[in-house]
């Protein structure tokens, strides 16, 4: 077994070891050189260009062609892209709500450490791009100076899954963002829920989307005060998660009707 060094651009200091079998086939080491040689060519040209707005749009684009080869593609992460913080608007319906005390600190952490992650969006095709999850992280960089210098004004985004975009599941979606951080509003997540009924979601479907009980959805049903939303069946059982009573029913929208 032979192995060759190849080593890797930008100034790592690791090497690749590629191993090439016993009969000298090298396509794999080609492939590795062809590859390495591009990207040094596609730095150098990136590296030209001067003016800040069409460096960003260059490196988008590149992204962007090589997340559309990527194994990991069905990931949103594997993707993010830098787009100008007016083109992203928030969305109608987040029931997040972060108290002052938390609202600094998420300014010093951005401060100090920089966007370690995207804010989450909708690619909406007849308007602004809407955010899903992160509008406080968006928040920062158009309330603050020092965040919005260190990335010119660009805020860092992925786009949900396209299964994701309409617009039931985009509430789920935030929702689900939100309570695994353990922040949200009970009074505004229950204004979501009333919208999610009225849209014709039964309560299967905001269950399992949203991730919660069947009695945690009727005590949020309570909150709304809506009497529209308490023409299903009888509530008086308890529902666990985990597991699904037969003598447990559940109002079922006319999707999961049919």
């Amino acid at each position: 077994m032979k192995y060759v060094e190849v080593l890797l651009p930008f100034g790592y200091e690791e090497n690749i070891v590629i191993k090439e079998n016993d009969n000298n086939d090298t396509q794999t080491f080609e492939y590795q050189m062809s590859i390495r040689d591009l990207i040094s060519e596609l730095r150098e040209k990136i590296d030209e260009i001067e003016n800040i707005d069409e460096k960003i749009k260059a490196l988008n684009y590149v992204r962007g062609e090589l997340h559309s080869v990527s194994p990991l593609k069905h990931h949103p992460v594997d993707n993010v892209v830098w787009v100008k913080s007016e083109d992203v608007e928030p969305n109608t319906y987040n029931p997040n709500a972060i108290p002052p005390p938390e609202l600094e600190l998420l300014h010093k952490s951005i401060s100090e450490d920089g966007y370690t992650m995207g804010v989450v969006t909708y690619n909406n095709p007849n308007g602004k791009i809407k955010i899903v999850d992160g509008f406080h992280r968006r928040r920062m960089l158009q309330e603050h100076e020092d965040i919005k210098s260190s990335t010119f004004g660009y805020l860092p985004i992925t786009f949900v899954r396209k299964s994701q975009e309409d617009t039931g599941d985009r509430m789920a979606s935030t929702i689900r963002h939100n309570r695994a951080r353990g922040v949200h509003n009970i009074e505004l997540m229950s204004e979501i829920v009333a919208e999610l009924v009225e849209m014709g979601k039964g309560d299967r479907w905001i269950c399992k989307h949203i991730g919660m009980s069947l009695d945690e959805l009727l005590r949020l049903k309570q909150i709304t005060g809506l009497a529209a939303l308490f023409n299903n069946k009888d509530f008086s059982q308890s529902w666990d998660a985990e597991s699904e009573p037969a003598d447990i029913e559940f109002e079922d929208s006319q999707e999961e009707q049919l």
